[in-house]
């Protein structure tokens, strides 16, 4: 079998190694969570996509039957649960690992804080209009703040995300289902339409739309709040997506031509 690199996926930056890793003949085999992340991938005959949430025991299975040789990391920089299992699992199986993530933005003109559980207060919350960029894992968090703020939240275009919004108690009104990044104007246009006086987000990077929301949140005096990266001690780390490829091109065999 023909070994292959494990890519962790579901980023912008994650399909961008995998057109670098075909350029350089790499073979891979990509995990995303959702079929929606599935059409990031182009269809390429030195990758194979697998769409589905892992646990520690089907990574053993999924190592030894697609033929891992080394694990790149390049999930969302919030995933960090399939960031510590891939992390036990290189440990396990004695396979190199990378995490590759994307820069960080320096914070300008907002508030960050070190996790969701901060902002649920009257300080931050009450009566404001509030449009939350945070995944829809996080929106039954907010639940019970519907009745005492004006909550708004953009969600990524998928059933699941749209059903978890709907039982967190966000009306369809107060809905949108967009994949970032935005653009500056459309950023612009949807908080003054919606009248929003504060935007809670993620440090997501420049590919995440970071810097646009600083950059608009500035211009409409608009509140930015920031949730900080998760802190996750990771073996091996880079930022560079050349570094990332350098270290595919050292574990990984040639596909046969």
């Amino acid at each position: 079998m023909t070994a292959r690199i494990w890519l962790i996926g579901g980023t912008q930056e994650s399909a961008q190694l995998v057109r670098m890793m075909a350029g350089h003949q790499i073979a891979a085999v990509v995990t995303v969570t959702t079929e929606s992340a599935r059409a990031l991938y182009p269809d390429l005959p030195s990758v194979a996509v697998r769409v589905g949430a892992l646990d520690e025991v089907q990574i053993a299975r999924f190592i030894h039957k697609e033929g891992v040789s080394a694990i790149l990391d390049a999930s969302h920089p919030y995933a960090s649960n399939i960031s510590a299992l891939a992390i036990a699992a290189a440990q396990a199986h004695h396979l190199p690992y990378l995490r590759y993530e994307r820069p960080p933005v320096k914070a300008a003109s907002t508030v960050e804080v070190d996790n969701i559980e901060t902002i649920l207060t009257d300080e931050y919350l009450q009566d404001q209009r509030i449009l939350l960029t945070l995944g829809y894992r996080f929106l039954p968090l907010f639940r019970p703040w519907q009745e005492r703020a004006k909550l708004f939240a953009r969600i990524l275009p998928s059933q699941t995300a749209l059903d978890a919004a709907l039982e967190a108690g966000f009306t369809p009104d107060r809905l949108i289902a967009l994949r970032p990044p935005l653009s500056a104007g459309l950023e612009k246009a949807l908080w003054q339409h919606w009248q929003i006086s504060m935007v809670i987000t993620k440090a997501s990077g420049v590919a995440g739309g970071q810097l646009v929301k600083q950059q608009v949140a500035q211009s409409l005096d608009v509140t930015l709040i920031t949730v900080r990266r998760p802190s996750i001690a990771y073996p091996s780390q880079t930022s560079r997506l050349d570094k990332a490829i350098a270290f595919c091109d050292r574990h990984c065999a040639l596909v046969p031509s």
